[in-house]
């Protein structure tokens, strides 16, 4: 009979530790980013760097908090029009994870929004279908918009595409002369507080 107890606990504990493993994996970053996993960052300027110095844009600094390397495939002035021209050059990395950062310029180039949304689906649609995930990082439509004209398309979009959202990368960020190299670009603390909002939510 005592056998029999001592065994039953056993068999409780063991189901106990496989529960507490799994847990762990579910509520860590590594669910998403794997040591095997080929992470890339695709946007324009505020995925490039522009304003920070070497290694504290915020894709650096994110890679250094994940502890984990990404592809850095920023490049300064890109609209979604021209990110949609680039997403070959995307799926050839063979990304497991891809955080798309675009729009930016768009707003800043008066581009209709339902064209930079259109754009920003066909990017997701293309990822989706090679089985990449995605995170979508939002950008504020415009520079002195009371109201944001991206805030709502950007949330529709990653419902019907069911992809995770950061909303407004530089909210908090923009207009502040201490987080701010220029009226558009982020200093390096500006860069740092993106990659811990980015950071959280990969969580």
């Amino acid at each position: 009979m005592r056998n029999y107890i001592f065994l039953i606990l056993v068999i409780i504990a063991i189901i106990g530790a496989i529960l507490l493993v799994r847990e762990k994996k579910v509520s860590s970053p590594a669910s998403l980013v794997t040591s095997t996993s080929t992470v890339v960052a695709f946007g324009d300027s505020l995925v490039y760097g522009t304003g920070s110095t070497s290694g504290n844009d915020f894709v650096s600094v994110l890679g250094k908090m994940l502890n984990h390397d990404i592809v850095n495939m920023g490049v300064p002035g890109d609209t979604t029009a021209e990110g949609l021209g680039r997403i070959d050059q995307l799926i050839k990395q063979k990304p497991d994870l891809v955080l798309v950062l675009l729009g930016g310029n768009d707003a800043l180039g008066n581009i209709p929004k339902e064209q930079t949304f259109s754009n920003l689906g066909k990017i997701i649609d293309r990822l989706q279908a090679n089985n990449i995930k995605i995170v979508l990082l939002g950008i504020q439509g415009g520079l002195f918009n009371i109201a944001d004209p991206y805030e709502a398309e950007f949330k529709k979009l990653a419902e019907d595409k069911k992809v995770i959202l950061v909303p407004n990368v530089l909210e908090g960020i923009f207009g502040s002369n201490e987080l701010m190299s220029d009226p558009v670009h982020p200093n390096d603390a500006g860069y740092k507080k993106i990659a811990e909002k980015v950071y959280s939510y990969l969580k």
